[in-house]
């Protein structure tokens, strides 16, 4: 039903632009347009079943590939986080800007609960000052632009709808999103699944973390 209503309002105010839902079969000839629309009518399923109110519904625009507008609301916090490019990010109206947490040692690590619990993150064990169990992706990206967290690091595939608001969110607000060797994700490809591991916050934070993870990786 939220998918349902999401896409006859855009479609009424931009008949002209394509969507890109989880809750519906994708179009392939939206790879072709200028404009997408990109939804998670519910991000955070796990917690919503469970009563934890960190999920949201998660709405973007990209255009040429690029987030240019982005929204996530958490509706039982009854927060907002929105984005424009080149406009700042935005809570309930109030402009926001991500963490100044100066180093690795001392940051927070907002992570999924899933991912702690499959000890994902036991090789990093004293690299942080906290890693906190946080739901929904797209919610934790816009904790990240509210700076209640310093770094997001995720393991786990993720699709478009799940991040794209929260990408914009987190570039207006000061970051970047970006896999562990820097690239960044060029939105309405035909496979929306992102399969590299993924990590957002502050640039020098998230530049820390993926040089020494690299240097981990490579065994150094």
């Amino acid at each position: 039903e939220s998918d349902r209503a999401i896409a006859a309002r855009l479609r009424q105010a931009f008949p002209d632009d394509s969507i890109l839902s989880e809750e519906t079969v994708s179009d392939p000839a939206r790879t072709a347009r200028r404009r997408v629309w990109i939804v998670d009518p519910m991000d955070g399923t796990k917690e919503f079943t469970r009563g934890i109110p960190e999920f949201g519904v998660s709405i973007a625009l990209a255009v040429e590939g690029d987030p240019a507008v982005g929204v996530v609301l958490n509706p039982v916090a009854d927060v907002a986080v929105w984005a424009s490019a080149g406009h700042g990010t935005y809570r309930d109206g109030t402009r926001v800007e991500i963490s100044r947490c100066p180093s690795l040692e001392r940051a927070v690590v907002i992570a999924s609960r899933t991912e702690i619990s499959r000890d994902r993150f036991a090789p990093y064990d004293g690299w942080f000052r906290e890693i906190r169990p946080v739901g929904s992706i797209a919610w934790k990206l816009a904790c990240i632009a509210c700076a209640e967290g310093d770094l997001n690091i995720s393991f786990a595939p993720k699709n478009e709808w799940d991040v794209c608001a929260g990408d914009i969110l987190v570039r207006e607000a000061g970051g970047i999103y970006t896999a562990f060797d820097g690239s960044t994700r060029v939105y309405n490809q035909a496979d929306p699944l992102i399969e590299e591991f993924m990590a957002a916050g502050p640039p020098q934070l998230v530049q820390a973390f993926c040089q020494r993870e690299n240097a981990r990786s490579r065994g150094a």
